[in-house]
C-alpha cells in the first residue's frame, strides 16, 4: 500500500514538472539589465549570475483545482537560489493541493537592491494581471518564501506599495499586495544580533545607509495591511536565528494582522521537504491546515 502511495505521489510530481511553463518576467526588458554580466551559473543544485529573471508555471494536479496561486521564493542568502529543493519540490506539493505555483528566478546581489524586491512585486502583478489565462482568483495570491527567499517575500508583503519596487512600466498600476505569506525559516532582520549578514550584505553591499537597512527590514515595516502571516522556524537553526520570525510575529501581533508561528526545537536550517527531523517535518501538513483554514483550498470564484 505504501508503495503504491508513493507511486502515485511521485505520479503527481512528474505531472506538474512535465506541465511547467517559464515565463519571462520582464518580456519588454529587464530593469538596469546587466548583459556583461555572464552566463548563469549551477554549482551543486544552485542557480547564480541570475540575469534574466522568470516565473515557472505549474498548473495543479488534482481534478478541481481551487484558484489558489503561490509564488514560490527560494532561498540561498541573495548569492544563489535553491531552485528545486526550495522551488520545484514545494511547487509539486502545492500543486497536489490543487494550488496554481509560480517558482520565481529572482535577480541577486550582482544587482543588489532593490532588483529582488522589483522581481518579487513584478510577479505579482503578473500573476493579478493575467489571472483569467491562469485560472487563479486574483484576491487569492500568495507568496512562499525560504530563508533569503522569506525576506524577499516579507518585503514583499510590507514593501508592496513602495517607489522602489517600481519600475515606470504599465504594469506597476497593478496592485501588488500579496494576498498571504508562508515565510519559512526566514531571514527578516538586517539590524542587531537576529540579522543574517551575509543576506545583508549580498543585497544592500557593506556600505548601505541605516535608513536603507531599516527599510529592508519587514519587522519594522509592518502595518495593518500586511498580509496573514504563517511562520515556520526551528529553535536549532543555527544558520538564520529564531529570534527572526519571532521579531515579525511580535510586530504581526502589534498591528493586528492575523499570524500563527510554528516555532520546532529541533531541525536544521533549510529543512526544505526532508523527513526525519522530528515533528519539524510536520511543517507541510501543518501549513495545509493553514491554508485550509483561511478557506485557501477549498474552491473559490475565480
Amino acid at each position: 500500500m505504501k508503495s503504491g502511495l508513493a507511486f502515485v505521489f511521485l505520479a503527481l510530481c512528474l505531472g506538474a514538472t512535465l506541465r511547467a511553463t517559464e515565463i519571462p518576467l520582464w518580456p519588454e526588458g529587464v530593469p538596469n539589465a546587466k548583459p556583461n554580466l555572464g552566463a548563469e551559473t549551477l554549482d551543486e543544485s544552485r542557480l547564480g549570475r541570475v540575469s534574466v529573471p522568470t516565473l515557472t508555471w505549474q498548473a495543479p494536479t488534482t481534478p478541481r483545482p481551487n484558484g489558489t496561486a503561490v509564488i514560490i521564493c527560494p532561498g540561498g542568502g541573495y548569492g544563489s537560489l535553491s531552485l528545486d529543493f526550495e522551488g520545484t519540490q514545494y511547487a509539486n506539493w502545492l500543486t497536489s493541493l490543487g494550488v496554481t505555483t509560480f517558482v520565481l528566478k529572482y535577480r541577486l546581489g550582482d544587482f543588489g537592491h532593490p532588483a529582488p524586491l522589483q522581481d518579487v512585486l513584478r510577479a505579482v502583478r503578473l500573476v493579478r494581471s493575467r489571472a483569467a489565462e491562469f485560472g487563479v482568483n486574483p484576491t487569492r495570491i500568495g507568496i512562499v518564501g525560504s530563508s533569503a527567499g522569506g525576506h524577499l517575500a516579507a518585503c514583499a508583503g510590507t514593501l508592496f506599495d513602495h517607489a522602489a519596487g517600481r519600475t515606470g512600466a504599465a504594469l506597476d498600476a497593478t496592485d501588488a499586495r500579496p494576498d498571504f505569506l508562508v515565510l519559512l525559516y526566514p531571514v527578516i532582520s538586517m539590524v542587531g544580533p537576529a540579522a543574517h549578514t551575509g543576506s545583508r550584505r549580498a543585497l544592500l553591499g557593506p556600505d548601505a545607509s541605516d535608513e536603507l537597512i531599516r527599510l529592508m527590514s519587514p519587522e519594522l515595516q509592518v502595518t495593518t495591511h500586511t498580509p496573514p502571516t504563517l511562520l515556520i522556524h526551528t529553535q536549532a537553526d543555527d544558520v538564520v536565528p529564531i529570534e527572526n520570525s519571532i521579531l515579525f510575529f511580535q510586530a504581526l501581533t502589534r498591528a493586528g494582522v492575523p499570524a500563527e508561528f510554528y516555532a520546532f526545537e529541533h531541525g536544521p536550517h533549510g529543512i526544505g521537504l526532508t523527513a526525519g527531523h522530528g515533528t519539524a517535518s510536520s511543517w507541510p501538513k501543518r501549513t495545509e491546515e493553514w491554508l485550509r483554514s483561511r478557506g485557501l483550498l477549498a474552491p473559490g470564484k475565480l
